[in-house]
């Protein structure tokens, strides 16, 4: 009999587990050797399984599919993956693959993977999908265990993923958020800047687009900035280090692009962008995915 019936079970258990395991590389491999939409459709609704912590097989669902589509890469199937299940792919995988049940744990990936096109898409469909809280699921706390509690912003300026930050932002990420230890984004950008004079050019993009969505100054680093005036000024140009630490007024052109961004109703983000005079920092992303995406119209 193909499973043993007639064994005792946990010998059943085993062999289950054992087949698990072997379809599951399988779809691991054909997922990372990038084969055809169709073809990885197939292997994931009738054949790829995988073991369950509470002893039970499992087909994977697509919004554990999208998690191998984007550490691969794999543009063309996270596509289809968005386009034809959008609620079953953003919804959150099953314990096996994220256990923390509460994180926004695909747009994590995007961002530690720097996965430019895929997130965009992926906010995208967060935002045409009904039914869906685009605010909570976007400024989400990821999983206490890998990504320390962690928004996906947060991920966003510690790693200095400046194309990753801006997606974030334009979709309404918010630039308030805490994450478990207290810090808000530009804390974790700031700390990022002092800790490693590494990718200080991407920093520092992260620094100027993040404070275009700031029209207020809260974050816990204030204090700091002034305690530590020389070493500040050194990581940031003197208008930025006299605005941060409080001795000043935004500079400008940084409030007028605020109050340009303010004009724009949520819902038109981020292609409201290209009807203003917005900063060339800005521009050039929705230009590069929308390019992307019809591209990459077919799926097979």
């Amino acid at each position: 009999m193909p499973w043993d019936l007639g064994s005792p079970p946990h010998y059943r258990d085993y062999r289950c587990q054992e087949r698990c395991q072997k379809s599951s590389f399988a779809f691991y491999q054909a997922v990372r050797d990038l084969l055809p939409v169709w073809i990885l459709e197939e292997i994931r609704t009738m054949e790829a399984f995988h073991w369950e912590e509470g002893g039970r097989m499992s087909a994977y669902s697509p919004s554990e599919a999208l998690l191998y589509a984007l550490v691969h890469d794999h543009q063309r199937y996270g596509q289809y993956l968005l386009s034809q299940h959008p609620r079953a792919a953003l919804a959150v995988p099953s314990d096996s693959f994220c256990c923390c049940r509460s994180s926004a744990l695909h747009l994590a990936m995007a961002v530690r993977y720097n996965r430019v096109a895929t997130l965009g898409r992926l906010l995208k469909c967060l935002r045409d999908c009904p039914g869906i809280d685009r605010s909570d699921y976007i400024n989400r706390r990821g999983c206490v265990h890998v990504e320390n509690g962690k928004t996906p912003l947060h991920l966003a300026c510690e790693l200095a993923r400046a194309e990753c930050l801006i997606l974030l932002l334009t979709h309404g990420s918010s630039p308030y958020i805490t994450d478990c230890e207290g810090n808000t984004p530009l804390d974790t950008l700031l700390l990022q800047l002092c800790d490693s004079q590494l990718e200080l050019q991407s920093k520092h993009v992260c620094l100027h687009s993040l404070l275009l969505f700031m029209p207020e100054l809260k974050f816990k680093m204030k204090s700091a900035l002034r305690s530590n005036a020389g070493l500040w000024q050194s990581l940031l140009s003197p208008d930025i280090f006299q605005w941060l630490s409080g001795c000043s007024p935004p500079p400008l052109f940084v409030k007028a692009m605020q109050t340009l961004i303010a004009a724009i109703a949520p819902e038109k983000f981020p292609e409201g962008l290209h009807e203003l005079p917005i900063s060339h920092l800005l521009k050039p992303l929705d230009i590069k995915l929308t390019t992307e995406d019809t591209a990459q119209s077919s799926y097979k």
